[in-house]
């Protein structure tokens, strides 16, 4: 079972997907199974990281926007591991 803040992640990224590195780090959430943030940052590489960061930006205000508190959480757990 996928942990729920990737869960999310990766359902964000699925916005992304017409970019080549978005749509490889999508595909590295289906394939492998991490037990959890962490570890799935760790797997990445630093033209990944600068990809996610910059798609977690917008995805993070776009839920803020929209008022969506736990969606804004769950990002941000991801967000504060890349740095």
């Amino acid at each position: 079972m996928m942990d729920r803040t990737l869960g999310y992640l990766r359902e964000s990224l699925s916005n992304h997907l017409e970019h080549d590195v978005c749509r490889g780090i999508y595909k590295k959430l289906q394939v492998k199974h991490y037990a959890n943030e962490s570890e799935f940052v760790k797997d990445l590489n630093d033209l990944e990281m600068d990809a996610l960061n910059q798609v977690l930006e917008k995805e993070i205000k776009y839920a803020e926007n929209e008022q969506d508190e736990k969606r804004t959480m769950e990002l941000n757990e991801v967000y504060e591991l890349l740095f």
